[in-house]
C-alpha cells in the first residue's frame, strides 16, 4: 500500500515505502488549505504627471494581487471545470498565424511562472481550489445573492478524498466514517428518509475505490466535510481521516500493415508468437462483443473469477456494448483477426436472398481522404482481405472506465485497477498479465509532484504486483510559440506527457507513421518528454497514424456519415464496413500491449517480471536518429526482443 513522503520542497507527494514516512502537518498547516502572496509592482516614473498616473493605474492593475487558500471554515472561492483530452485523433492543425497575429490567451499567459506558495502544504488541493475560483469568477467577491452566485454555489465538483494512511482506526474505518460525514451534510434534513440515505450511503461505498472516497460536492459540502475532520481530530494528526481532497480529473480516449512496422508478422511465423494463454485488460470505452472480429479465437471468452465489468455509473452500461467505439478499436489492434474465410454478419432480410446468389458477404474497412484538391472530407471504401492484431489469440478483458461520449473519471480507472489487483490475489496468482490504457488528461506540475498523482501511484501499485501496464503519451505534443523574428508558428512542444503517462512503472508510448517511421520520425502530435520532474518519457513509439482496427458506435457512425470517395463501390452496405482507421497515440499504445502479449506468450519465465519486460523491450527497441525526448528509446521491436533471450 502506498503512503506519503516528505519532498525537499515541501509539496506534497505520495512515497512508495511505507505509511510511517508521510510528513505530519503543524497544527497551524493543518487547519488552514495554504496561503500565498504576491508583490506589488511600481510604476516607472513619467517625465508627464499625466503618464506617470496613467502608468501607476496600469501598473496596479496588472499587478498579481493577493489569493489566499484560507482556513476550511472560511474558504469562499469559486470552482472551474477542468476538461481531459483524451489520447485519441489529433484535430487537424490549425493555419499558422502571421507574424502580427497574437496567440489565444492562456491560463500560464495570465499568471506568473513561478509562485512558491503552490509549494504549500493543503487539505484542499490546489487544482480544487482553483476550481471555486474560476467557476464562480463570474460573479463579484462577496457576492451571496443574485443568478451567477446562485449557480456556482450550487455546483458539484467531482472530487477524490484520500484518505489518511497514519488514521489510528485503520484506512477501512477513516473510509467508512469519511462516508458518513458525507451522508451527514448532503442528506441532512427531515425530508430525506432512511432508505434515501442508505442508499446513498450504499453508492458512495460501490463508486469509491479501496483508498479513497469518490463523491459528487458542492464547495460548502466539501468544506464542510473537511472542517469536521479536523474538529473531531483536536488537533491530533491520528485522528484526522482526510489527507487530501482532490479534484476527480475527467478522463476520456486521449493494422494491417502496421503489424508488420513492429515485425508481429515475422514473430508469428519465426516463434509462433500469437499471445496464446495471455489475458490483456483494456479500460476504455468498452468492447463491442458482437464483433467478428473476435470470433475466430474467442477473444473475449473467459473463465472465472476473470470476467467483463464496469466502472461508469450508468445503470445500464455494459462492459461489452461500445456506443462510442474507441475501446473496439484499441482491442481489435492487441488482439482478434478476420481472416478472408471467417464468418461474417449476416446481411439484412431484405437483401439474403441476392447475397446468397453473389456469395460470402465481404468486408470493407472505411477510410478519410480529400480528393484532389478539394478540401472536403470523404470517406473511401476498400475491401478487407485479411486483418489481424499485434497477438491476434490474446484474450481480452473489457473493463469499461469511459462512458458512450467517451469521457470519464480518475476514480473509475483507480477501481479498475484495483479489481486486477484483486483478480490477481494481489501477485500472488497472475491471471490478468496486462492493462492498456489509452487514455489520460493534461498535467499540470503546480498540481501535484509529476508521476505522484491517485492515478499514478496506482499505476505504480499494479506495476509493482507483477502487471505491465501500457499508457498512451497523450496528443498534446503541438501548439504555437511566439518569437520576435518568426512570430506565431505552429511547432512541438516539450513537457507534454499526460497523466498516467508520467507514472514511472508504465511504459509509456508514443505515435510513429505506420509505415514509414525511419522516415517520418514522431508524429507531430504525440506528446513529447521529459516529464515535469525531468525522467525520460516517453519510453518508445509505435504505429499511431491512420491504423486500422475495429469500427463500432460513434465513430463507425462519425465516418460512414461523410461524402464517399468516387473509387468507392456504391453498393456496400454500413453493416459490410467493419473496420475504420483512427489515429493518435491511443492506437499506439495497444501496438506495445499487443507486442508484451505475444512476447510472453512465448517466453513465459517473464510472466509477472513487468520491470525485466520493459528494459528488455527499451533496450531492444529501433532508434529512429531522433531526439529522446520526442522516440523515447525507439521504435518497438518485437521480434528482436525474443532473439534478445
Amino acid at each position: 500500500m502506498a503512503a506519503r513522503k516528505k519532498r525537499a520542497t515541501a509539496r506534497p507527494t505520495r512515497a512508495k515505502t511505507s505509511a510511517s514516512t508521510r510528513p505530519k502537518p503543524s497544527a497551524s498547516t493543518r487547519a488552514k488549505t495554504g496561503v500565498k502572496s504576491g508583490t506589488k509592482a511600481s510604476a516607472k516614473a513619467s517625465a508627464k504627471a499625466s503618464a506617470k498616473a496613467s502608468a501607476k493605474a496600469s501598473a496596479k492593475a496588472g499587478a498579481k494581487k493577493r489569493v489566499t487558500t484560507p482556513p476550511v471554515a472560511k474558504q469562499k472561492a469559486s470552482p472551474v471545470t477542468r476538461t481531459v483530452r483524451r489520447a485519441a485523433p489529433p484535430a487537424a492543425a490549425p493555419p499558422v498565424a502571421s507574424a502580427d497575429t497574437p496567440p489565444a490567451p492562456t491560463r500560464a499567459a495570465r499568471r506568473s511562472p513561478f509562485d512558491p506558495s503552490k509549494l504549500d502544504r493543503t487539505v484542499i488541493a490546489l487544482p480544487l481550489v482553483e476550481q471555486f475560483r474560476e467557476q464562480a469568477g463570474a460573479a463579484p467577491r462577496g457576492r451571496t445573492k443574485g443568478i451567477v452566485a446562485t449557480a456556482a454555489a450550487a455546483h458539484k465538483h467531482a472530487v477524490v478524498i484520500d484518505l489518511n494512511l497514519d488514521f489510528r482506526e485503520g484506512r477501512e474505518k477513516a473510509r467508512l466514517q469519511v462516508i458518513d460525514d458525507i451522508v451527514a451534510i448532503v442528506k441532512d434534513g427531515p425530508h430525506f428518509s432512511d432508505d434515501e440515505r442508505n442508499a446513498y450511503r450504499a453508492r458512495l461505498t460501490r463508486l469509491s475505490p479501496l483508498q479513497y472516497v469518490a463523491a459528487k460536492l458542492t464547495e460548502d459540502e466539501i468544506i464542510r466535510v473537511v472542517r469536521r475532520d479536523v474538529d473531531q481530530a483536536d488537533n491530533e494528526w491520528s485522528r484526522r481521516r482526510i489527507y487530501r481532497v482532490w479534484p476527480d480529473f475527467e478522463v476520456s480516449a486521449c493494422l494491417t500493415k502496421s503489424t508488420m512496422t513492429v515485425k508481429a508478422d515475422a514473430a508469428r511465423i519465426a516463434f509462433n508468437a500469437r499471445g496464446r494463454d495471455i489475458v490483456w485488460a483494456v479500460m476504455d470505452s468498452g468492447v463491442d462483443g458482437a464483433h467478428p472480429h473476435f470470433k475466430t479465437h474467442k477473444n473475449l471468452e473467459l473463465r472465472e473469477p476473470i470476467k467483463h465489468d464496469t466502472f461508469v455509473d450508468e445503470d445500464d452500461s455494459d462492459p461489452l456494448v461500445d456506443d462510442f467505439g474507441h475501446g473496439t478499436h484499441v482491442a481489435g489492434i492487441i488482439a482478434g483477426c478476420m481472416l478472408a474465410t471467417a464468418p461474417v454478419p449476416p446481411a439484412p432480410a431484405t437483401t439474403r436472398k441476392k447475397a446468397k446468389d453473389a456469395g460470402p458477404l465481404k468486408v470493407y474497412s472505411a477510410h478519410g481522404v480529400r480528393e484532389e484538391e478539394s478540401e472536403e472530407r470523404k470517406v473511401e471504401i476498400k475491401e478487407v482481405r485479411e486483418i489481424a492484431g499485434v497477438a491476434p489469440e490474446c484474450k481480452i478483458v473489457s473493463m469499461k472506465v469511459l462512458d458512450s461520449s467517451g469521457n470519464g473519471t480518475t476514480t473509475a480507472i483507480i477501481r479498475a485497477l484495483q479489481r486486477v489487483n484483486e483478480i490477481n490475489q494481489q501477485g500472488r496468482r497472475l491471471l490478468i498479465h496486462g492493462v492498456n490504457l489509452s487514455l489520460g488528461y493534461d498535467f499540470d506540475p503546480e498540481w501535484f509532484a509529476c508521476g505522484q498523482s491517485p492515478l499514478c501511484v496506482e499505476v505504480d501499485r499494479l506495476v509493482r504486483s507483477g502487471v505491465v501496464v501500457v499508457v498512451a503519451a497523450g496528443n498534446s505534443g503541438y501548439g504555437f510559440q511566439q518569437t520576435s523574428f518568426t512570430g506565431v508558428k505552429a511547432a512541438g512542444l516539450s513537457l507534454t506527457i499526460n497523466d498516467p503517462g508520467n507514472a514511472d512503472g508504465a511504459i509509456t508510448v508514443g505515435s510513429t507513421h505506420r509505415e514509414m517511421p525511419h522516415l517520418y520520425g514522431a508524429s507531430f502530435f504525440s506528446s513529447k518528454g521529459p516529464t515535469g520532474d525531468g525522467r525520460n518519457k516517453p519510453d518508445l513509439l509505435a504505429p499511431g497514424e491512420k491504423i486500422v482496427s475495429c469500427a463500432a458506435g460513434q465513430k463507425k457512425e462519425a465516418m460512414l456519415g461523410q461524402p464517399r470517395s468516387v473509387s468507392s463501390p456504391a453498393a456496400v452496405k454500413a453493416e459490410q464496413v467493419q473496420y475504420i482507421e483512427d489515429s493518435g497515440t491511443s492506437m499506439a499504445a495497444p501496438h506495445v500491449s499487443g507486442a508484451i502479449a505475444a512476447f510472453l506468450s512465448v517466453r513465459r519465465e517473464f510472466q509477472g517480471q513487468p520491470e525485466r519486460v520493459k528494459r528488455l523491450f527499451l533496450d531492444n527497441a529501433t532508434d529512429l536518429n531522433r531526439d529522446r525526448y520526442f522516440q523515447g528509446r525507439g521504435l518497438v521491436d518485437l521480434m528482436r526482443t525474443i532473439q534478445s533471450v
